[in-house]
């Protein structure tokens, strides 16, 4: 070694050991011995090795079977060092000499060695969030303010009028190639489209129901339309949602749209009290209808059945009068005088009773009954 000559004294780098030259070096390796308990000596080691490079190559590294060997051991280095690894995150991308010839799926994978190949690993699962119409400052949760940008935001609708929209489009790489190669700027081309795609389907609805209850069927039409503009430029896009953050009339009009949205709910309010009563009332009068309809045809029955009943019963007196008139009008004059009698009060005198020229006294008060005779406090 360098050093095992210095200061005369075999102590190495730092001189001979205190009180001699007798101690070990910072090894622990006792001066000029070989090895001893300190430890292997490193020059007896060197020695061995470069003995056995000699056996293997007599010529040394410059004789040809070193050099290949050289070479073989660069050569299986550099071509080991195409081995990679895709993530279950990621999607491989592999350039040959800067041109994208495939796609590779996780796992772990070979692309041919620097500078022929090289691989990318983009992120695919990653959810990217684009804002448009409003630009959020900070995190909203802990306070953070949101800035309105009127140039995307304000869009004409189809009875040409202007509502005032925010959305946030979500989306992931689906193709990884398509995303790095086909277009120059993705997260820009992904905002103008799907600026492009709300403006058309503001304008195919009508600002009433673009602000109530329409605002579902128009973020999936506004997703569809920005997924079919993404696969036609080859984008390797996939937009996972779009979500309307707001949907309000223009600022300044703001304070008529309320009113005029109060009384379309004042309006709402009548009609459907207008139908409740109309939903009472028109039973009702259609089962009192039903009703009289029902009584009408039942005294209709009874009229027609008595009508019915005293012809037959005349017919049947008509014809027992002709066969015996005589005994006929004896029982129909009997029969009269029974109804006409029959509910009066009646008195019967016996003409062959009583004196002659004097009329008799009848107490009529008294035979009569439910009469009573006046006393002569009712004659005061």
């Amino acid at each position: 070694m360098p050093w095992s000559n210095q200061g005369g004294g075999g102590g190495g780098p730092w001189g001979p050991p205190p009180g001699g030259g007798g101690g070990p070096n910072p090894w622990g390796r006792p001066p000029g011995g070989g090895g001893g308990p300190g430890g292997p000596d490193l020059d007896e080691l060197m020695r061995k090795a470069q003995d056995r490079m000699r056996r293997v190559m007599p010529g040394g590294f410059g004789s040809g079977l070193g050099i290949a060997l050289v070479i073989g051991v660069v050569l299986a280095i550099w071509l080991a060092s195409g081995f990679y690894r895709v993530e279950p995150d990621e999607q491989g991308v592999v350039l040959r000499f800067g041109e994208w010839v495939r796609t590779e799926q996780p796992g772990l994978r070979y692309h041919l060695p620097a500078p022929i190949e090289e691989a990318l690993t983009p992120k695919v699962t990653k959810v990217n969030r684009i804002e448009i119409g409003y630009r959020s400052v900070g995190d909203i949760r802990r306070g953070g303010a949101i800035r309105d940008v009127p140039d995307e935001s304000l869009m004409l609708t189809g009875d040409e009028n202007i509502i005032d929209i925010d959305f946030t489009v979500f989306w992931v790489i689906k193709d990884a190639g398509e995303f790095l190669f086909k277009i120059r700027d993705p997260e820009t081309t992904v905002k103008k489209a799907a600026e492009s795609a709300m403006r058309e389907v503001i304008g195919q609805t009508d600002l009433q129901p673009a602000l109530t209850e329409e605002r579902e069927q128009i973020e999936l039409a506004t997703k569809g339309l920005l997924q079919r503009m993404l696969d036609e430029y080859k984008s390797g896009v996939e937009v996972t949602q779009v979500q309307l953050q707001k949907s309000d009339p223009p600022g300044p009009v703001v304070d008529a749209f309320n009113d005029v949205q109060r009384a379309r709910a004042d309006r709402e309010r009548l009609r459907n009290e207008a139908e409740a009563y109309r939903n009472d009332i028109i039973p009702r009068a259609r089962g009192n209808a039903e009703r009289l309809i029902q009584e009408a045809s039942a005294y209709r029955e009874e009229v027609v059945n008595l009508a019915r009943g005293d012809a037959a019963r005349f017919l049947s007196i008509f014809e027992a009068y002709s066969l015996s008139p005589d005994v006929a009008s004896r029982r129909m004059y009997l029969e009269t005088m029974e109804q006409v009698l029959g509910s009066i009060n009646k008195l019967i005198i016996d003409p062959s009773v009583g004196s002659q020229g004097v009329m008799p006294y009848l107490p009529l008060s008294e035979l009569r009954p439910g009469t009573r005779t006046p006393s002569d406090g009712d004659r005061r």
